[in-house]
């Protein structure tokens, strides 16, 4: 269906000792999983005025440890949409072209203030 790639540059600030997610000063997966979700959203270009999109679901491999200083490359596809669903495979790749990260996702359209409201 659709296809949608970004590289993404890791910081200092998106480490796991950094983010609570472990020790370690490597790329933490809560940041990988953002890059996933924010990939994915760049590909949904049909939504009406007054609605958005919000993540329900992602299952996430994180694969290889990647550090700060690093260029990772994170591709999103579109593999289905049926009405309000969306649904994503995700790959995330180092600039050697290692598989760091891998996850399928869905997002459903909602419309922004009926689900304000609703919180």
């Amino acid at each position: 269906m659709k296809i949608f790639t970004q590289s993404h540059l890791i910081s200092d600030n998106e480490t796991a000792s950094v983010m609570g997610s472990g020790s370690l000063h490597v790329y933490a997966t809560p940041a990988m999983v953002a890059l996933m979700e924010n990939t994915a959203v760049q590909i949904i270009d049909n939504l009406a005025e007054g609605f958005t999109t919000v993540g329900i679901e992602i299952n996430v491999e994180h694969l290889k440890a990647s550090k700060p200083g690093e260029t990772v490359i994170c591709t999103a596809e579109l593999i289905k949409q049926e009405g309000k669903l969306y649904e994503f495979q995700i790959v995330v790749e180092n600039a050697n072209g290692d598989k760091t990260g891998t996850a399928t996702h869905k997002r459903v359209a909602v419309r922004i203030d009926k689900f304000m409201n609703s919180l």
